[in-house]
């Protein structure tokens, strides 16, 4: 016998294998998870106390009902998977044994095992759903970046129990083509279906249906609607439609003379091939002609307090319905704007009796119509607990603004912590009230809630096109770039750059807004490096905003006439934008609690004269004899933005200071003032430059940034740096101010040197009295804790009694 080749047992084992695997069936299956195309039927969460907006106790909703994971074999692998399905874009820690309290209910998964690259969590290995052996107490928790993924909704909004079966809604003018103002008040109601935008049949329909779809569209209310032209519309386009639908007959061959013939040349004759045209066809065509047997909504019945039409009772038409909305036609809707919106249209400003001020505002939003709730109440401004905080108060709060219904109630502080008093809790409002003041509440003391549970809202707003007039080109992102304008009228629209001549972050904050992408990292005078486009032309010079505008035509500018110090495209102005920015705030009462005066011997301040820490009289002194009278004081400054805040500057131009021995980071971060009642400045002090850093923090937050050791400097999302009273720099040198009554005024970030969400906290005013040999501080607030009656008061000083302050 022949031995058998190598390859030859190859091809019988081969063929062995085939006909054992038919015979015994196909292979058992990988033990490896399932993958599932998305958490399809599930829903996360954040939960638990206390925590910020991007942490907290995991919570997964499983048929119906939540619950929770356990923290064995967990890791932070598993936490990345967790904070992409609740919106984050990574995970930064996680935690154990219920950190933020023991859930409720089931257990959902234990021994959850993942690599960290799972698109969710159905992908990752565990015991199965249900699946557990331990208690509450092990509980997992995980604390997530807080960046947002992109198109990713929000977390710690309020949920509506209900299927949106209107997904959106929109108005469509009734007549005419031509170029409309926006945002667009009246038309016809249309809504989008699964299968497409419909009309609505108006039988039926009231001023309730009105009040929502108008809230949904961005608009506080509703005025009634001239049903007769409508219908003389719905008339005339009817009579339009069936003569279109007989014979026109043969074409009319018309001769037509010209009217003034050239001298020595007979009359020009033209041939015009014309068509019979109805005498009642309407010059501008209705949209409803246009658009026949679209409904697909009739019977919609709102109560009026409704946030979204989907909550009102509705009536769908189904697919072999012949005949739609007989007799009837498509619903017409007429909206109120606010005066914010309604200059911008072009609309003439309804006269309305003067109100007073404003007892609700929002705070630290990064978009119009959107923040952190406060009220007025007893003169001081104050937030609302987010306990029982739902749409419909939301709702009330936003229509109060001149904003249409709430798109989203926030709560957890989701838009940054306030700062002093709470005060409402367990706000119950029906929708209907014309005022969050007018909802039953219920008054609270500091124990019932903490700034971490800040009610927040977003409100519907209406389109007014306003990002469409400009743009950003050559950055590496979509969030930066040089800032591109639209000007012109119709039919000579350009694009053109913007001079970058005293451009600075508040101009940068309203492009950004316009843009829809938040805050204003940095506003750049040159922006030579994104010189990648075609335009060149600068049309628009000398922009000056307060910060507070929807647009940069709203800011002032120079109008046609452009006036550049720089020319050329490359000092042309630019922008980097960011969805969440920092927030300063000086504690006030600690001032008035440390401030007192102090005689410092001239021979003890020769670093503080160095640094300009002195008046200008100091520098004619008998050094090192002599003194100079300080008025010293504590300053304890928090963050309580959503970014932390760094220097404008990187380290590579700090500047070593080799008296206080730290390096310098920002030129001028405080300014320190006494002014007299009226306004004027007798005596300043200002940190040159300050060395930042985070000295406390709350409790669950970690320390981020040091001086020491050339560390870097910031101050973390809820610390504070602190300023002792007896450190240099931190007064103000009054040896030349005279007795009398005086307003100590601290100003952060004077310079706006560094993006924040509000500007308008950065002050802070006390009054003060000074006889020469004694100072009494009082009063002291953040520029915007009062309202305006009690400011005005303010710079009234009473007087004083037996060294008491009346």
């Amino acid at each position: 016998m022949r031995p058998v080749s190598v390859w030859q047992w190859s091809l019988w084992g081969l063929l062995l294998c085939l006909l054992c695997s038919s015979c015994l069936g196909s292979p058992s299956p990988s033990t490896a998870p399932e993958k599932r195309a998305g958490s399809q039927g599930l829903r996360f969460r954040l939960a638990g106390f206390p925590r910020k907006p991007f942490e907290g106790r995991v919570e997964i909703q499983r048929a119906g009902e939540w619950g929770t994971i356990c923290d064995d074999d967990f890791t932070l692998q598993a936490a990345h998977v967790l904070c992409r399905e609740l919106g984050f874009t990574e995970a930064t820690g996680w935690t154990h044994s219920a950190k933020y309290g023991p859930g409720t209910g089931r257990i959902w998964l234990d021994n959850l095992s993942c690599s960290g690259t799972e698109r969710s969590v159905t992908e990752c290995a565990s015991r199965g759903w249900g699946n557990s052996d331990c208690t509450h107490d092990e509980d997992a928790g995980v604390i997530c970046k807080d960046e947002r993924l992109p198109g990713f909704s929000d977390s710690n909004v309020i949920e509506v129990e209900h299927h949106l079966q209107v997904e959106e809604v929109r108005i469509r003018p009734a007549v005419g083509r031509g170029r409309r103002p926006l945002p667009v008040t009246e038309g016809l109601v249309e809504v989008r279906l699964p299968d497409g935008w419909s009309q609505v049949c108006d039988k039926g329909w009231s001023a309730h249906n009105s009040h929502v779809v108008c809230g949904m569209l961005g608009f506080p209310s509703e005025k009634r609607v001239n049903v007769a032209f409508y219908r003389k519309l719905r008339k005339r386009a009817a009579k339009a439609s069936a003569r279109r639908s007989k014979p026109l007959g043969r074409p009319i061959i018309k001769l037509k003379a010209k009217p003034k013939p050239r001298v020595g040349r007979g009359p020009i004759k033209r041939v015009l091939l014309l068509q019979k045209v109805p005498k009642d066809q309407p010059p501008s065509r209705l949209l409803a002609q246009r658009q026949q047997h679209s409904f697909g909504l009739h019977g919609v019945a709102c109560v009026g307090t409704e946030a979204h039409l989907s909550l009102c009772s509705l009536e769908f038409y189904r697919a072999n319905d012949t005949t739609r909305c007989p007799g009837g036609g498509p619903a017409v809707v007429s909206c109120v704007p606010s005066p914010l919106y309604a200059a911008s249209s072009g609309q003439k400003k309804q006269q309305s009796k003067p109100q007073g001020e404003a007892r609700v505002r929002l705070k630290g939003g990064a978009h119009p119509g959107e923040g952190r709730v406060e009220v007025l109440k007893a003169g001081t401004w104050g937030t609302v607990c987010d306990r029982k905080w739902d749409l419909q108060a939301a709702s009330v709060v936003c229509r109060e603004l001149g904003f249409g219904s709430a798109r989203e109630a926030l709560s957890g502080a989701r838009m940054g912590q306030g700062m002093g008093a709470i005060h409402l809790s367990e706000v119950r409002c029906s929708g209907q009230e014309p005022s969050l003041w007018k909802c039953p509440h219920r008054n609270i003391t500091a124990e019932d809630c903490s700034h971490s549970q800040d009610a927040g809202v977003r409100c519907n707003l209406p389109y007014t096109g306003v990002e469409t007039k400009i743009r950003l080109s050559g950055g590496r992102s979509r969030h930066e770039g040089r800032v591109e304008v639209q000007t012109g009228g119709p039919g000579s629209l350009r694009w053109g750059l913007i001079c970058g001549d005293d451009w600075g972050t508040l101009e940068a904050m309203v492009a950004c807004r316009q843009l829809g992408l938040g805050y204003a990292n940095h506003g750049l005078q040159e922006t030579w490096y994104w010189d990648s486009g075609n335009i060149t032309e600068v049309v628009m010079s000398g922009v000056h905003c307060t910060g507070t505008e929807l647009s940069l035509d709203q800011c002032a500018h120079h109008g046609t006439h452009v006036a550049c110090k720089r020319t050329g495209s490359h000092f042309t102005a630019g922008v980097i934008c960011s969805e969440t920015a920092s927030d300063l705030l000086l504690h006030s009462a600690l001032v008035q609690e440390t401030a007192y005066i102090e005689d410092r011997p001239l021979h003890m301040l020769y670093c503080a004269a160095e640094e300009n820490c002195l008046a200008s009289s100091a520098r004619s002194a008998n050094w090192p004899y002599g003194h100079r009278r300080l008025l010293r004081f504590s300053s304890q400054i928090h963050n309580l933005g959503r970014a932390d805040f760094r220097p404008k500057a990187g380290r590579h131009s700090w500047v070593w200071h080799e008296c206080h021995g730290h390096y310098h980071s920002m030129d001028i971060f405080t300014h320190y003032d006494i002014l007299t009642p009226n306004g004027t400045k007798v005596a300043e002090g200002h940190k040159a430059s300050f060395c930042l850093e985070d000295t406390e923090c709350q409790e669950d937050v970690s320390k981020r940034y040091e001086c020491a050791n050339f560390g870097e400097q910031g101050i973390t999302v809820g610390c504070w740096d602190l300023y002792r009273h007896d450190i240099d720099c931190q007064w103000i040198d009054i040896t030349d101010v005279k007795p009398g009554n005086y307003i100590l005024q601290v100003v952060i970030n004077p310079n706006f040197e560094v993006a924040e969400s509000d500007f308008t906290n950065n002050a802070m005013k006390c009054n003060c009295k000074y006889d020469g040999h004694r100072i009494w501080v009082h009063n002291c607030h953040i520029g915007d804790a009062f309202s305006e009656e009690a400011n005005r008061r303010f710079e009234r000083y009473p007087g004083q009694t037996s060294n008491q302050i009346i």
